[in-house]
């Protein structure tokens, strides 16, 4: 099948890997124009063009596909292409009507929940922060609504009590290719039943800001725990910022002030609003790298009675 691929970040490799694996013939790949990136700041390629240029396929990035010389010039190139079918997966670009309904089979779209569960922005984290026991990812044909079109094939996961985002993210863009996979073999064998989405069901995946970062332990464990693991918390101790990266829940409780820390050398628990015991399993000093707790209280004792406070 004749491909067009559009995806932007590290989460669309491996569902490109797939298709050249596969042996689709993949006419050309559209990305985000290149950005500065890291503590340089230096004008980088998106993850997706670095793997397609390794294949020595074509690649596109038009600053917009639904506005400008940039749009006009990118609806030519499609139109030149003719392929059969457009392949989206995180390509953080809308598509506008002109090039839904360009391909032969329309433009099927990777996304990472189990629709019509959390469309939009941040699947993953909200699945987390909602404390749903299971996501997936949903092959969708395209329409001009926000994750809106009707679902071709789902593939679904298990969310483990200990899951982070980072983890998750990474399982879910395995899955997407998987996804796509058997997508496009239901495809050829014209076994694809499109479902209409239940639009009663829907809830918005809107975007993380920084501000939901910062724990204030006052909150329920809970409360904390999905917060660390969504979207990696942040606190003060002794003058100095410190990222919570991933956590467990524990059976323990104590009836002392919120943010008390118990326990130390290798093992720390934290005290939270409802007395439950929320134990940090990556923590991060500021200016420091990311690294297992028991590493981190090496360089950075703490003992029981310490305190976390809510950062500014």
């Amino acid at each position: 099948m004749k491909i067009v691929f559009m995806g932007t970040p590290v989460f669309s490799v491996p569902t490109l890997e797939m298709l050249k694996a596969d042996g689709h013939e993949i006419a050309a790949v559209f990305t985000q124009p290149d950005r500065p990136r890291g503590r340089g700041k230096k004008l980088l390629p998106t993850p997706v063009k670095e793997k397609a240029l390794s294949y020595g396929l074509p690649v596109y990035q038009p600053q917009s596909l639904r506005k400008g010389e940039d749009a006009e010039e990118a609806l030519r190139i499609l139109q030149e292409l003719k392929p059969e079918l457009i392949i989206v997966i995180a390509y953080g670009q809308i598509l506008p009507k002109s090039i839904l309904e360009l391909p032969k089979y329309g433009c099927i779209n990777l996304h990472a929940s189990v629709l019509p569960r959390w469309r939009g922005a941040a699947p993953i984290q909200r699945a987390i922060l909602a404390g749903d026991s299971e996501t997936g990812v949903t092959a969708m044909q395209m329409a001009e609504g926000l994750d809106t079109g009707d679902m071709l094939h789902t593939l679904k996961t298990a969310i483990a009590p200990d899951e982070t985002a980072d983890s998750l993210h990474d399982r879910l863009s395995q899955i997407a290719a998987e996804t796509m996979r058997e997508t496009l073999l239901l495809l050829d064998q014209g076994m694809l039943k499109p479902l209409r989405q239940d639009d009663s069901l829907a809830c918005t995946a809107e975007k993380i800001t920084k501000d939901m970062s910062r724990l204030d332990f006052r909150k329920p464990a809970q409360e904390i725990d999905r917060t660390i693991r969504a979207v990696t918390g942040y606190a003060m101790m002794k003058g100095r910022r410190i990222k919570l990266h991933a956590s467990v829940l524990t059976k323990q409780q104590a009836q002392i002030p919120a943010g008390t820390v118990i326990g130390s050398d290798d093992v720390i628990g934290i005290v939270c609003g409802d007395g439950h015991i929320v134990q940090p399993t990556v923590m991060q000093a500021e200016g420091a790298k990311a690294m297992p707790t028991a590493d981190f209280l090496r360089g950075f004792p703490l003992k029981t009675g310490d305190r976390f406070s809510a950062a500014e």
